[in-house]
């Protein structure tokens, strides 16, 4: 996902072959050693580009959570374990598949608002911190009460944060377009047919609200209609509703501008230098996204071992620099000191030179000093949920239509034109038979 120098991947390399010195501590006498050579296989689910995969020369780290179990605890639970990954595009997408039983998967990473969402639905398993002692390591601003979305983590451990913004590419956008910085440049008919959205309905809804200054978390139907509204007149200057498709737009400057998670902008601020970033003036979202266990794992204790693995510190710098997002995680950065892991930092310029100032630099309370509501996501009751997810579909389909007309219009106008031509011809070729006839009856 990014370059790496080779300091950073020697210096990778001799972490690796530490770490599992110091997670061999078991073996044939304690809880590692040998087991029967059954093999149970944990299914995680998580968002597209989001974990530390082991491409271009990173770590990776599903593998490494292999080798450390197969290790150190596959005695102790009588089996070794293969993880087999998947991926979503978005929080309802996952959601869907948990709530109707879609698949079976033992660890999810939803965000805030949907986290909350499951929790009210019965969907999520709390969780055994005896089994997640790591959990430690994560700041004390995500715990207890100051996670809204879960109360005192009961059922989440935090995996990333991170805000929203505007990625623009600065060769392709005027500088007055956005000196003002505001949500404004996505609603530019002077970018029309280069301007991107999101393809799912909270962010795709949220960046028209805070550009409206219309509560997020709004219980008003008459606001959702007003953001629907908004986001229809924005419709005719967007290329297309992205999620991971914007990495490839955004790169290759098919499009200029696009509302999307800053932590996904340094990402691609290192494969295209002309790319920059602002947080809109107007206020944006604000957002935690968190490891979960699904309440129908089949492997809930495996599971817990597996997030508690993910909080040590080789795959947590692994992640987070693979990512791009803000860690919660203090062995990577240390947000009350802003003492951060030296390696991971090293990474992280290499994506650009304001990276902590992006990642770092802003919290809930300054975005709550530029917009009048919490910019943090909650989930909705049941009725609005349905009129947001009807609003969407509206306007999704109302787009969908736009192109069916065109395509109907279209192949109306060949049509015509195909019938036209018929007819001339017919015509033509009928007057040729009368002339032809005429001319032997007078030779006749």
């Amino acid at each position: 996902m990014m370059k790496r120098s080779i300091r950073a991947i020697a210096l990778l390399l001799v972490l690796i072959l530490l770490s599992l010195s110091l997670f061999s501590c078991g073996d044939d006498e304690g809880e590692g050693g040998s087991y029967s050579g059954k093999v149970v296989t944990l299914n995680v689910y998580n968002w597209g580009e989001y974990i530390s995969d082991g491409s271009e020369g990173t770590l990776n780290v599903n593998e490494l959570f292999e080798d450390y179990f197969n290790k150190n605890l596959a005695k102790k639970y009588g089996h070794g374990i293969e993880v087999n990954y998947t991926t979503y595009a978005n929080n309802e997408e996952m959601y869907q598949k948990i709530k109707f039983g879609a698949g079976s998967y033992d660890i999810i990473v939803p965000s805030d608002y949907m986290i909350e969402m499951l929790i009210g639905d019965g969907l999520l398993l709390p969780l055994n911190y005896e089994l997640i002692p790591n959990f430690e390591n994560i700041s004390e601003q995500f715990k207890g009460d100051k996670a809204t979305y879960d109360p005192n983590n009961v059922y989440s451990v935090p995996y990333t944060y991170g805000m929203v913004g505007i990625i623009y590419n600065s060769a392709l956008v005027d500088k007055s377009d956005v000196k003002d910085e505001s949500w404004g440049l996505l609603w530019n008919s002077k970018y029309k047919g280069k301007l991107l959205q999101f393809n799912n309905p909270r962010d795709a809804f949220g960046t028209a609200m805070y550009y409206n200054n219309i509560d997020i978390n709004s219980k008003d139907k008459a606001d959702w209609d007003l953001a629907l509204k908004s986001l229809l007149e924005q419709r005719p200057y967007i290329q297309a509703y992205v999620n991971d498709e914007i990495f490839n737009k955004m790169t290759t400057a098919s499009a200029v501008a696009a509302p999307y998670y800053a932590g996904d902008f340094l990402t691609m601020a290192g494969k295209n230098e002309d790319l920059a970033f602002y947080y809109p003036n107007e206020g944006t979202n604000y957002f935690v996204d968190a490891m979960c266990v699904p309440k129908t794992s089949k492997n809930p204790e495996l599971a817990m071992e597996y997030i508690n693995f993910m909080l040590t510190e080789i795959p947590s710098v692994a992640n987070a620099a693979y990512i791009g997002y803000a860690s919660p995680n203090k062995l990577v950065y240390d947000s009350e000191t802003g003492v951060y892991n030296e390696d991971y930092g090293e990474q992280m310029l290499e994506y650009h030179e304001d990276w902590e100032d992006i990642l770092y630099g802003k919290s809930p309370s300054y975005m709550e000093e530029k917009y009048d509501y919490s910019p943090i996501y909650k989930s909705f009751d049941p009725e609005i949920q349905d009129h947001v997810n009807s609003l969407w579909e509206s306007l999704k389909t109302e787009n969908s239509t736009e192109l069916w007309v065109h395509i109907l219009s279209g192949v109306i106008v060949v049509g015509v034109v195909g019938f036209a031509g018929y007819t001339i011809y017919i015509r033509k070729k009928r007057s040729r038979h009368y002339r032809l006839r005429d001319k032997s009856k007078a030779a006749k």
